[in-house]
């Protein structure tokens, strides 16, 4: 994908990438996917800086395929750079903003010849003509300083006019007003807690298509943007001004905003729509365990997702799993769901456990097998160990037909009788109860046929051995050994 003739390394995992860190030169991270069209023209970018700044390593991860590295950094969308200095993360940005990045490659990587004052900040400048040509002519693209692909298809255009009208009073931030992610966000959110207003909210980090989308739906280029009626209203520094100038109470009045008769407060958040969300709640919560990966558990379609299915195997559990590959519905919306931006996702009694990376770590400390007992989830014997517990279950057991009080077939009877003329305690089991337990005893004592008498876990024989050693007096002494 990359563009130009620099040098950026593919990052394949978090010890590769720990190494490259660890040896103290600048770094830069970009975190990209395939489906976004943003991140190929910043590729291209990145792609010119790193020949421009030979000395600092440019690397890439594909976010969705790197779960356990784009989780330790925090990625909930991309763009996404994370930049290391003297082996440690020192600045992150988040979005395509080619001057931003230019600008924080050069701080941290001093300046494009040895020996030269450092850069300043400006694109032009610090990253020279090669980079600065691109971005001019992704510029002249996209009409703005964010790099996204021109246009918007009728769907999304539908999407943000349902979203922008699904409540009267709506704001689309970073994070949600429980908790906010930037500084600008939690302004308005107070601010409308204090005019006493009931609001909508998106969280535009959990939708990469809705954050770059809405800034040319509303020719708006910042976020929070608040809407009243499906009107935009503005930015942070617009609803504070409105709002010290009893401007916001205003507009609300004329827009028949209720300040007054009722409390303010959130409304549900728009993430998804209600029938996705009810969607979505009812898959979760169709298997105690449930796991949402890339493809089924009998045919894994990526590694994280083959690492969690061989985890719940080794711990025995019996678990339900959606192939996310399948309906993209249910793979974008439960991103929004349950705040978690990569796959697999496991979830026990519907609670959101984690990827990949968390389960292995649980495991690795017993937390897993503690979490799934605290919830009633138990391990599931192999069919090969139920068989041995049930073998072992008594000194001396019987597999037959029907039960010692009322045997269901002749040679069953006369096993019964032997063992209590004998005077011999035994345990029994109805294999006429239990389908495979019938079967796959056969198989695991090689012996096709009942009843089946074991002691000590070992087997002794049939109707006819058993009848034979009663005969010549040895079934007594056999089976008290």
């Amino acid at each position: 994908m990359a563009g130009g003739g620099g040098s950026v390394k593919e990052v394949g995992s978090k010890r590769e990438l720990d190494k490259i860190v660890g040896d103290g030169s600048p770094a830069i991270l970009h975190f990209w996917a395939t489906w976004c069209e943003a991140s190929k023209h910043m590729d291209q970018v990145f792609s010119h800086l790193s020949t421009d700044f030979p000395h600092a390593h440019f690397l890439r991860v594909e976010a969705e395929e790197q779960p356990e590295i784009s989780e330790l950094y925090s990625v909930s969308a991309v763009p996404y750079f994370v930049f290391f200095k003297d082996g440690k993360a020192v600045d992150t940005l988040e979005g395509a903003d080619p001057s931003s990045l230019a600008n924080k490659v050069a701080k941290i990587a001093g300046s494009i010849t040895p020996g030269d004052p450092a850069a300043p900040a400006s694109l032009g400048m610090a990253a020279g003509p090669t980079v600065l040509e691109t971005v001019q002519e992704l510029a002249r693209e996209s009409g703005a300083p964010q790099v996204v692909s021109s246009g918007l298809d009728d769907r999304l255009t539908k999407r943000l006019q349902q979203l922008v009208a699904s409540h009267p009073v709506m704001l689309f931030m970073k994070g949600n007003p429980e908790e906010p992610k930037c500084g600008f966000s939690q302004k308005v959110v107070d601010i409308l807690k204090k005019e006493n207003v009931k609001f909508g909210s998106f969280d535009i980090l959990t939708d990469n298509g809705v954050r770059e989308g809405l800034k040319k739906f509303s020719n708006w280029p910042t976020y929070p943007q608040l809407y009243c009626k499906g009107e935009l209203l503005g930015g942070c520094d617009i609803i504070i001004t409105m709002h010290e100038g009893g401007e916001l109470k205003e507009v609300f009045k004329d827009y028949g905003v209720d300040t007054a008769g009722e409390k303010g407060g959130i409304s549900e958040p728009s993430g998804t729509s209600a029938a996705l969300t009810t969607r979505l709640a009812d898959l979760i919560n169709s298997s105690p365990v449930m796991l949402f990966m890339k493809g089924t558990h009998d045919e894994p379609r990526c590694g994280f997702s083959r690492k969690v299915v061989d985890i719940l195997k080794q711990e025995k559990v019996e678990f339900e799993s959606f192939d996310i590959l399948t309906d993209d519905e249910v793979r974008q919306g439960l991103k929004v769901y349950s705040n978690w931006s990569s796959y697999p996702q496991l979830y026990i009694k519907g609670e959101l456990i984690g990827g990949s990376d968390i389960v292995l770590e649980m495991q690795k400390s017993g937390e897993l097998r503690k979490v799934l007992a605290e919830n009633g989830i138990h391990q599931k014997d192999s069919l090969e160990d139920r068989l041995k517990n049930i073998v072992n279950s008594s000194t001396v057991m019987l597999f037959m037909k029907g039960t010692p009080d009322a045997p269901r077939c002749g040679f069953s009877s006369k096993v019964v009788n032997a063992l209590k003329e004998e005077g011999v305690e035994f345990g029994s089991f109805d294999i006429l109860s239990d389908e495979e337990v019938r079967q796959g005893l056969k198989t695991f004592s090689n012996w096709p046929t009942y009843p089946q008498l074991y002691y000590k876990g070992e087997l002794v024989g049939g109707c006819d051995i058993v009848l034979e050693l009663q005969s010549s007096g040895e079934l007594k002494s056999t089976l008290s050994e």
